[in-house]
């Protein structure tokens, strides 16, 4: 995935309605807790299928001789037709017993998924780039047909007050694990190039990474307290809840989203093509780089989920919105690999707060009711931004020149890829600048200027607290 995205797609995941104020008594189990600690379980199996598995979908395309063009629908086309499954799911979730049930289907089909991503390219090689396309686009027309059950599902076991931090760790622990995934399945793939048998490394990895979702829903078949749907009540429609249930706030929210994604993809589809194709370097190096964004996540992510949960979602946005835009702007500076991996933790960084405030500020927006409509219509929102942005993006690298004259010094990069990345970086400052100041936080939290908040923001914050220890041991 491009830059930390899919770090954003590891927090896509739901918040608490008023059945969770209901505390139990200290000496009654707390017939929630199994399914709390199976959404951070399934975290770490989801993990592993991203971590060895979407991270290097883009590799394998590579592997297929895949043209600019097939990447970009590669990252477009899969995303835009899954998030549309949302919408159904939500139609059909009555039809399921339970949503757990409803859960359980779309994991399955995810792990199915795999196996015509490994196998079909394989056995037909000359049509490789278009079979991995539509494998893929069954892949996450799975995914997102369980996303709006699983966000139904976790927000009856969470509090109001909790949901930042257990986010934050859920998206910790996915983290953690994706971060060693990564090193272990770029340091395989490193082993296989040298055989000259690259495509054994990948059939490891994808097959590891059907097993474990296969494993999340034998996990999920253990769990107790989920409840039931309730099929006395009609569940009301799309256009209903657009004419009543969005306000003025998620309208511009909703914009603000998916003007930032159609920014982002201009340039997401080509950060494998200029590391792997224009830099030559190795799958091991590409694993790193990818995995340092990852840690850039785990650092920070606990931070970040308190500083929503305080301060507010919006300036959480404000914040991430601003400085995201700086960051593919700095691939025009250096190709250095060590600079390059610089740049992606500190992406991680951002990444990690952008994405918990792209995905809580949409649970805050609206009514509890209404959740899972609006994550599946900002989930489409999303969806044709991602996909009006690499479209774009494939038509400016074949137009965009390889060398820029300033006056009388010449800028000439390894390719035109970097121009792509700083054009990106800067629509990104310019839909931050221009609609991060139309909507508002919904919810009543504390509030500070700005200057202030500054210093609360994750790594910014421990060098404040360890500048004034010594001031603090004096008192």
């Amino acid at each position: 995935m491009v830059e930390c995205l899919r770090c954003y797609r590891m927090t896509e995941q739901p918040v608490p309605s008023s059945h969770a104020l209901e505390r139990p008594h200290p000496s009654v189990s707390d017939p929630h807790e199994s399914g709390r600690r199976f959404g951070i379980r399934d975290g770490m199996f989801q993990a592993v299928a991203q971590g060895g598995g979407e991270h290097y979908l883009s590799a394998f395309a590579i592997l297929l001789s895949a043209t600019p063009f097939q990447l970009s629908i590669l990252s477009a086309i899969p995303q835009l037709l899954g998030t549309w499954a949302q919408l159904i799911s939500v139609k059909v979730s009555h039809w399921f017993p339970s949503q757990s049930s409803q859960v359980y289907w779309g994991i399955i089909g995810q792990s199915v998924s795999w196996i015509p991503i490994l196998a079909l390219p394989l056995l037909w090689p000359e049509h490789g780039p278009w079979l991995l396309i539509a494998g893929v686009a069954v892949y996450f027309t799975c995914t997102h047909f369980t996303s709006p059950a699983w966000n139904s599902l976790i927000t009856e076991l969470l509090d109001p007050n909790e949901r930042g931090a257990y986010f934050a760790k859920r998206s910790r622990v996915v983290a953690i694990t994706s971060l060693l995934v990564l090193c272990l399945a770029g340091a395989l793939l490193s082993l296989f190039e040298k055989l000259n048998q690259l495509w054994i490394g990948f059939t490891i990895i994808f097959l590891t990474a059907g097993l474990c979702r296969s494993a999340s829903a034998l996990l999920l078949h253990t769990v107790t307290g989920f409840p039931q749907h309730d099929l006395s009540q009609a569940p009301t429609g799309f256009l209903h809840f657009l004419r009543t249930g969005v306000s003025h706030n998620f309208r511009h929210f909703l914009l603000f989203s998916g003007l930032m994604h159609a920014a982002v993809l201009i340039a997401g589809p080509f950060f494998v093509l200029y590391i792997i194709q224009n830099l030559h370097l190795a799958h091991w190096q590409y694993g790193t780089w990818l995995a340092a964004g990852i840690l850039g996540q785990f650092l920070t992510l606990p931070g970040w989920g308190q500083f929503g949960d305080r301060f507010g979602n919006k300036a959480l946005l404000t914040f991430t919105g601003l400085l995201v835009a700086f960051l593919p702007m700095l691939y025009l500076f250096s190709s250095a690999w060590l600079f390059l991996v610089s740049i992606n933790f500190f992406g991680g960084v951002v990444w990690a707060g952008l994405g918990l405030g792209l995905n809580n500020y949409v649970y805050d927006a609206v009514q509890p009711a209404d959740r899972a409509k609006a994550v599946a219509v900002s989930s489409i929102v999303n969806a044709i931004g991602w996909a009006m942005g690499t479209v774009a993006g494939s038509l400016l690298i074949n137009t965009i020149p390889n060398r820029l004259y300033l006056g009388t010094f010449l800028l000439e990069p390894v390719s035109n890829i970097p121009f792509i990345f700083f054009l990106s970086g800067l629509l990104r400052l310019i839909v931050s600048a221009t609609l991060l100041r139309t909507f508002h936080e919904p919810r009543q939290v504390e509030q500070r200027a700005h200057s202030r908040l500054l210093w609360e923001l994750p790594l910014l914050k421990p060098l404040r607290q360890f500048s004034r220890r010594p001031t603090g041991l004096n008192q």
